[in-house]
């Protein structure tokens, strides 16, 4: 029998172009808006100026573009920046009960696979679904325990999910694609360190050297470069050596077909980490609704799930990357400042009197109720005690942004508009809207890449 990683591949294979619906398309072309808007933002960070000026000056000669630069690289090249820099400010989106970030990885390597061979907007489009379905699942059936023990699931889960991507988008043999995918499982990889500490810039990245390793894999694998073909289920694969004792290698092909996981996806309403937009949201609508202000605060608990308070508990961030990992400083944003801006977490404004002060009185606990919905919802239960004497209280299961409570579609130009008119003028950010629209239609990404290379504002 075979494995459930090839029944998964050979499912994907048999996508066509002339039958695909145009609800899968557009899920699609809504995921590529989003994260090139993530990834054009990140292009600003340091972290994100590092790597492209690491990969400019290396002088490689490529068609595929480098976000918030006027200049082409190779295909492999670009996936490494362009993911690092959609990863890189805790903006792109989340296969919930997966534990992954899926754009950052699957969009970068398929974008700059179509755009280094001429492929069709609507070849890219379908190694978007590919590649989102493999991420999700992957990310399943690894389960949570070995993020538990450290590995960042993104990174381990991204390499296969760029494979395919970047597979589907070159049109490789199943035989290619499945060498493709055995040679990634050897490049997947990423810690979690980053969570204690400094923190440094490395988890930006992670995203970034997934979506590389799986277009390099490709490229390898369509020059006769061969790999093991059971590489992600098989003896000694990537479930058995990284994922513990609550692997799930049924998840790869249950129920193949019946919902796409590109139509499932939570896009981030808030620029931190995932198990903080409950409480995020929790206290953004309390705020709203009983006008709170950083002077009416006496104290903020916090009841979330036992992973949040014990990966999520730093009382005193000192960078972006902890702060965007810190319940207590969001919390501190979400009261005194805009709970939806990534500007408050940048280094500049990490020390805001009035979000230390808020922080300072927040307090975290593990309440069972929510931590029993882990890891399928990223729930809290935030109760905020006024200075006035108040009691309020709210419960969010599922945050804004999530599939229960999903983005409205002025909610999404909103975030896309923010995210990029700090790079590009507005012609260019106008004609990138209208090339992705339109992807499905054009016979290859001439536009997009135009669209993408114009219009840099001088910084």
């Amino acid at each position: 029998m075979a494995k459930s990683s090839i029944c998964l591949v050979d499912f994907l294979l048999t996508i066509d172009e002339g039958k695909v619906s145009s609800k899968l398309l557009e899920h699609a072309s809504m995921a590529v808006l989003d994260n090139i808007a993530c990834g054009i933002y990140g292009s600003q960070q340091d972290w994100g100026k590092i790597v492209t000026e690491f990969v400019l000056d290396e002088g490689t000669h490529g068609k595929a573009t480098l976000f918030g630069s006027n200049r082409s690289v190779s295909a492999a090249r670009a996936a490494f920046a362009n993911g690092t820099s959609t990863h890189g400010f805790e903006l792109d989106d989340i296969v919930q009960g997966a534990l992954t970030h899926p754009g950052a990885v699957v969009v970068s390597a398929g974008l700059a696979a179509a755009e280094q061979s001429g492929a069709s907007g609507k070849r890219l489009l379908l190694g978007v679904i590919a590649g989102y379905e493999v991420m999700a699942r992957l990310g399943r059936a690894l389960g949570s325990e070995h993020n538990t023990n450290g590995f960042h699931t993104t990174g381990v889960a991204g390499s296969v999910a760029a494979a395919v991507t970047a597979g589907i988008v070159w049109q490789l043999s199943r035989e290619q694609l499945l060498s493709a995918i055995g040679i990634s499982c050897s490049m997947s990889s990423g810690i979690k360190a980053f969570t204690q500490g400094t923190g440094g810039m490395v988890k930006r990245m992670h995203a970034g050297h997934a979506a590389e390793s799986g277009v390099v894999a490709c490229e390898l694998a369509r020059r006769g470069f061969t790999g093991p073909s059971e590489g992600v289920d098989g003896r000694f694969g990537l479930l058995e050596v990284i994922g513990g004792s609550d692997i799930r290698p049924q998840e790869l092909d249950i129920k193949l077909g019946e919902i796409f996981a590109i139509t499932q996806i939570w896009v981030k309403a808030y620029p931190c980490c995932g198990l903080l937009h409950s409480s995020a949201n929790a206290l953004e609508s309390l705020k709203k609704e009983h006008h709170l202000t950083t002077a009416l605060i006496h104290e903020i608990v916090i009841g979330t799930g036992e992973r949040a308070v014990d990966q999520n508990s730093d009382p005193d961030p000192r960078e972006p990357m902890t702060a965007q990992y810190s319940l207590q400083y969001s919390a501190g944003v979400a009261i005194a400042k805009d709970a939806r801006d990534p500007q408050a977490y940048a280094q500049e404004n990490l020390f805001h009197p009035d979000v230390r002060s808020v922080a300072a009185k927040t307090r975290l606990t593990v309440d069972s109720e929510m931590n029993a919905l882990f890891p399928a919802h990223f729930a809290s239960r935030v109760v905020v005690k006024t200075t006035d004497g108040r009691t309020l209280q709210r419960t969010i299961i599922d945050p804004k942004g999530t599939i229960v409570d999903p983005l409205s579609f002025n909610e999404i130009g909103e975030k896309f508009a923010r995210l990029t008119s700090i790079v590009k003028d507005t012609a260019s950010i106008k004609k990138i809207r209208l090339a992705v629209r339109d992807l499905a239609h054009e016979p290859n990404l001439k536009v997009l890449s135009a669209a993408l290379l114009a219009g840099n504002l001088s910084r």
